[in-house]
């Protein structure tokens, strides 16, 4: 194989490493690839077993006709990518904190969470509300963070057993901040980070508290205004 063929079979991989679950249509616009050429690399991917295809999420893929496959990076895939990758990540963000200041890492984190969430809102629509965690988790499995959910006391865990920037996020928590506002905001309720894989941990565990029931507003007055119910 010619080197620049080994060059650009890379940067599909990486295609798929930094934007999460592409189909050979959308990485062929990132690269300015025909699509003969994207599913020739993608094959030879898919055979050494960096890439693997999936069907598209169901909330993803509306509109006529069969939708196409998405190509995600495998486990090991990821093992061969993220740590040349992520050795470079916090070296530019580095960079960036002593040059233009820690804010300028937080802004990047917020930009990063929020375009996670406009992804995450188009798998989360028309959810009904007892099935928005298992949804979410879902989402997350898909963008390679191997998300279950886990029943806990008066609530659930969201457990992520793979985080695709853990090395990253050790240098810079704001990142991991980020991410669990972002969880709050698409659930819809306030939750609690307790653990990290980021911080030594063996999953990055969410906890996520059910919601209890509203208390009638007649029956609230009544208990409130000092009188005796009869």
């Amino acid at each position: 194989m010619k080197i620049d063929e080994v060059g650009t079979r890379n940067a599909v991989a990486r295609s798929v490493l930094e934007n999460g679950p592409s189909t050979a249509v959308v990485i062929g616009e990132r690269l300015s690839l025909t699509p003969a050429g994207v599913r020739r690399h993608l094959d030879l991917l898919i055979a050494d077993g960096i890439l693997e295809a999936r069907e598209p999420h169901s909330a993803l893929s509306r509109g006529r006709g069969r939708p196409s496959k998405v190509f995600v990076m495998t486990d090991e895939g990821r093992e061969k990518f993220e740590h040349s990758y992520d050795d470079l990540a916090v070296a530019a963000l580095k960079f960036i904190s002593a040059h233009s200041g820690a804010h300028i890492v937080g802004e990047f984190a917020q930009s990063r969470a929020d375009e996670i969430g406009r992804k995450a809102e188009l798998a989360l629509a028309g959810v009904k509300e007892g099935e928005k965690n298992q949804v979410l988790a879902d989402f997350l499995t898909e963008q390679g963070y191997a998300t279950n959910i886990q029943s806990r006391g008066l609530g659930e865990e969201l457990c992520q057993h793979h985080c695709p920037i853990a090395h990253v996020a050790a240098e810079f928590p704001q990142l991991c901040e980020a991410e669990t506002e972002l969880f709050s905001k698409l659930l819809g309720t306030h939750v609690q980070r307790l653990a990290t894989i980021a911080h030594g941990d063996g999953v990055c565990t969410t906890f996520i508290p059910g919601k209890s029931k509203k208390i009638n507003s007649t029956n609230n007055k009544q208990l409130t205004s000092g009188k005796a119910r009869t």
